[in-house]
């Protein structure tokens, strides 16, 4: 499916909420980033040490975690597909097939060593930077370098 056919009319994805919020309609998703930053600090999964305990297989403590994730995301994309769940809105949401490429190869190769190097990936780094490991900035702006860099090549990539 190209980008054009996932967008909707007003150029959002297709999921994007008609409903417009306000500023302090979104102080709900800052409450629950900070509870996220918290929880993943006490779990340790920001921790430099845990996240290379894992890459050495010397610990299953991350992959518990990571896996289950993975278990609750599966588990919510069968629940919202079986019973049609919507939003709070009440707007449908259209879960889109995916298609396999490749390039998802490399990426995730890329990905993965990069956490490896840094410790860290970009769910907690801005957990990582609020405990005081300042030089965490350093994979934070290479994340968004890498990003944006990876937006002005991607039409020229292979499929």
């Amino acid at each position: 499916m190209s980008n054009l056919e996932n967008k909707n009319i007003d150029g959002e994805g297709i999921n994007a909420s008609h409903q417009k919020e306000t500023v302090f309609a979104n102080l709900k998703y800052l409450i629950v980033g900070i509870f996220f930053g918290i929880v993943f600090v006490k779990a340790e999964i920001i921790s430099w040490f845990r996240i290379q305990e894992m890459f050495h297989l010397q610990s299953f403590f991350m992959y518990g975690v990571i896996g289950s994730a993975v278990a609750v995301g599966v588990i919510s994309v069968f629940i919202i597909k079986k019973f049609n769940i919507k939003t709070f809105q009440g707007e449908k949401i259209e879960i889109q097939p995916k298609t396999f490429s490749k390039g998802q190869i490399y990426g995730g190769l890329l990905f993965g060593f990069g956490w490896a190097i840094t410790g860290a990936c970009p769910g907690p780094l801005f957990a990582q930077i609020g405990t005081g490991a300042t030089v965490i900035i350093v994979t934070l702006l290479s994340a968004i370098a890498g990003t944006w860099f990876y937006g002005l090549i991607k039409d020229k990539l292979p499929h």
